[in-house]
């Protein structure tokens, strides 16, 4: 239908799968020229509020002068159902077409030649008519609304008509209009004069604020060429500020990693301190078990000395004892040498014997010694 009107580019449904505003925007504005070329209305539709207008303002024309209600929304959608919209006026123009083409169908070709068809002339005499019959209808009911209230103004149009005219009277009225008509045209003189006026002071006031704009300029630009006293002071002030403040940033990372490495020594120092607790702890358990196995192994072969007089002398056996112990407490004294500071919470009260107490002494010492601990 749109070729046929003579739309000079295709349309197909394809062009209305997706969402197309200039596509219906530039038919919808051909149409309505086609139907009027006369109107006006703007083909803007950049913004969203001038999309709005435009699809206000066509509906608008096409409701008044073509009398075809079109939705705004599917047009606003500008896709499948905006078609529908735009098929409601192109039906219109293309039956208004076809009515014609059959019509010339019958004339000869000299007549058609002769007589063209100008579809945008009956357009303009169709919206005449239509305009000519709204006025009708309005000044109808006018008419009739004034026809209804001649019952009650015949009898005062009757009475003014009866009343002789007066011509002093008539002439004080002429007077009092012509007055009131000066009058306004004075107060219009008036406000004209008043205006001139404000025009003036407004002149005078944007004058002075143009001076003071450039005096205020001039003096910025004093200000801006002139160096403050105190700036060469104030830049090397800010200079050693940074220098400092550099300084501080570094010192303060540097604060920051020795604290940390002081707490990771701490923690370490720590754990080292409680697995040597505990290797105390469990050495001091052994050394207990074994000096009351060594107490109880003495007593026992004590009593045995006293029942076999043959076997030696009371030296003997206590220097027997004496080597057991001796070589049990370099036995235990060998696992000292990875924690060279062990010796020295060694508890010694156990031993009672005084011989005991300072051999045991005396290995650590020299354990100490061949080791290279430090205390």
């Amino acid at each position: 239908m749109m070729r046929a009107l003579g739309y000079p580019r295709l349309i197909s449904m394809e062009n209305f799968h997706t969402p197309n505003f200039m596509l219906v925007s530039e038919v919808l504005l051909w149409l309505v020229k086609r139907y009027e070329p006369q109107t006006d209305i703007p083909p803007d539709v950049e913004t969203e509020q001038d999309r709005v207008f435009f699809i206000k303002a066509v509906a608008q024309f096409m409701a008044t002068k073509a009398h075809i209600k079109l939705n705004t929304k599917k047009l606003y959608q500008a896709d499948g159902y905006a078609v529908k919209e735009l098929l409601k006026v192109t039906s219109v123009l293309y039956g208004a077409m076809n009515t014609k083409g059959v019509e010339r169908a019958d004339v000869s070709e000299d007549d058609s030649s002769k007589f063209k068809f100008d579809l945008g002339s009956k357009i303009a005499d169709l919206k005449a008519a239509r305009q000519l019959a709204s006025e009708i209808t309005s000044k109808g009911a006018s008419l009739y609304d004034l026809l209804g209230k001649e019952v009650e103004l015949r009898e005062a149009r009757t009475e003014s008509i009866a009343r002789p005219l007066e011509i002093n009277e008539a002439e004080k009225m002429m007077k009092v209009a012509i007055d009131c008509v000066l009058e306004q045209v004075q107060k219009t003189k008036d406000m004209l004069n008043n205006v001139a006026l404000d025009e003036a002071n407004l002149e005078a006031k944007i004058e002075k604020r143009k001076l003071e704009l450039e005096r205020s300029q001039k003096r910025l630009q004093t200000l801006q060429s002139v160096r403050p006293a105190f700036m060469d002071e104030y830049e090397k002030i800010e200079e050693q500020l940074q220098k400092q403040y550099s300084s501080y940033l570094e010192k303060f990372r540097n604060l920051t990693y020795m604290e940390q490495l002081v707490d990771d020594y701490r923690k370490t120092e720590q754990e080292m301190f409680e697995e040597t607790a505990n290797m105390l702890r469990l050495m001091q358990n052994r050394l207990k078990e074994e000096e009351q196995h060594l107490l109880k192994s003495g007593n026992k072969d004590d009593s045995d000395i006293e029942i076999q007089e043959d076997e030696g002398s009371d030296s003997e056996v206590e220097d027997r004892q004496i080597m057991k112990q001796r070589t049990t407490t370099e036995t235990l004294l060998q696992g000292i040498l990875t924690f060279p500071y062990l010796w020295l919470l060694i508890p010694l009260e156990p031993w009672s014997d005084t011989t005991q107490r300072n051999y045991c002494l005396s290995i650590c010492v020299s354990l100490r010694q061949k080791n290279k601990c430090s205390v």
